[in-house]
C-alpha cells in the first residue's frame, strides 16, 4: 500500500478521516486556548421553547443547553463523478480523496456531489460543535465561513442575542465566553454518519449522527465533561464554487447504552483535550 502525501492509498483507492496532528495543519484545533470554549432545553431563566426559536436556523448543542440546566474550491480533483452513488453502509468508504483547501481553519473545496456534500455537512457540524461558537469574534468568523452570505447576515444578530451572558453563565463561563480560571472549558462534536435525504448539483439536504462532549475540566468544576448524542439536519446550496450551510436544526439521539466505564479525572480531560486533535471528515 501506498500513500501520498494527503493520506490516498494510490494502490486501493481508499482514503478516510484522516488526523491533522502536524504542525501547521489547517484543520487541527488552535493551541493554547485551554481554558477557552457545542451545540443545542435551555439555560435556567430561559425557556427551552425561546431558545430554540431563537436559533432555529442554527445548531447549538443541545447537549449544552441541557448541561447548562443539570446544576451540579475545487468540483474537480478531489471528487468523484456525479453520477457515482454511495450504499447504506455508514462506515464505507467512498474512495475519494480528503479536500485540500481551507477557509478560516474549516475545510473547504468539496466536490459538487453527494458525497462532497455530506463530507461538507460532517466539517460543518464540528466547526458549529466547536468552542470557537462560544466566543463571538471567532462565532462570527466560523459563521461567515461555513454559510451563504445571507445566511450568515440573518444569523449573527441571532446568535449574538442566543449565546448571551446568561446562557453563557448557565455552562459555567464567563462572559465573553471564557472558561473560569483554572479550568477548561470542552466542547466538541464527533460525526458518527452521513446520510443525504434530498440531492441536487445545487441544493442538498444531509443528515449528521453525531456524539459530542461538552462541560468545564478543572479543580471544583460544577460542571464535568459529559457525552451526548444528536442528529444536525443540514440544508445546503452550492454557492461560489462550493457547499455552504443555509440551515440547521438538531433533534437529540439515538443514543447507544453508556458503557461501563471508569470516568476519567479532571486532569486527564484536560490532557486529552489540549493534547489531541481534531480531525477532517470526508465521505
Amino acid at each position: 500500500m501506498s500513500l501520498g502525501e494527503d493520506g490516498y492509498d494510490e494502490d486501493h483507492g481508499l482514503t478516510r478521516t484522516r488526523l491533522p496532528e502536524g504542525e501547521g495543519d489547517p484543520y487541527g484545533p488552535r493551541r493554547g486556548r485551554g481554558a477557552r470554549g457545542a451545540r443545542g432545553g435551555a439555560r435556567a431563566g430561559m425557556s427551552s421553547r425561546n431558545l430554540i426559536t431563537v436559533v432555529g436556523v442554527i445548531v447549538l448543542l443541545i447537549a449544552a443547553i441541557a448541561f447548562a440546566n443539570r446544576g451540579g474550491g475545487s468540483d474537480s480533483g478531489d471528487g468523484e463523478k456525479s453520477g457515482d452513488k454511495v450504499s447504506a453502509e455508514a462506515t464505507a468508504p467512498s474512495g475519494v480523496k480528503p479536500v485540500g483547501g481551507k477557509n478560516g481553519g474549516i475545510a473547504s473545496g468539496f466536490a459538487r456531489t453527494e458525497q462532497g456534500a455530506q463530507s461538507a455537512a460532517a466539517n460543518f457540524a464540528v466547526a458549529l460543535g466547536g468552542d470557537g461558537m462560544f466566543e463571538k469574534r471567532s462565532r462570527h468568523a466560523i459563521v461567515d465561513a461555513i454559510h451563504t452570505p445571507e445566511s450568515a447576515r440573518h444569523l449573527q444578530a441571532k446568535l449574538d442575542q442566543a449565546y448571551s451572558p446568561g446562557f453563557l453563565k448557565g455552562l459555567g463561563l464567563n462572559d465573553d465566553g471564557t472558561a473560569p480560571k483554572g479550568q477548561t472549558f470542552v466542547s466538541r462534536t464527533i460525526p458518527v454518519g452521513t446520510k443525504a435525504t434530498a440531492f441536487s448539483e445545487s441544493e442538498t439536504t444531509v443528515e449528521v449522527w453525531c456524539t459530542g462532549l461538552v462541560g468545564l475540566a478543572g479543580e471544583g468544576s460544577t460542571k464535568p465533561v459529559a457525552q451526548t448524542w444528536f442528529t444536525i439536519t443540514q440544508k445546503l446550496r452550492w454557492t461560489d464554487g462550493d457547499w455552504k450551510l443555509v440551515s440547521s436544526e438538531q433533534k437529540q439521539g439515538p443514543a447507544p447504552v453508556s458503557g461501563d466505564l471508569r470516568a476519567s479525572s479532571a486532569e486527564e480531560i484536560t490532557n486529552a483535550v489540549n493534547g489531541y486533535g481534531g480531525f477532517t471528515y470526508a465521505r
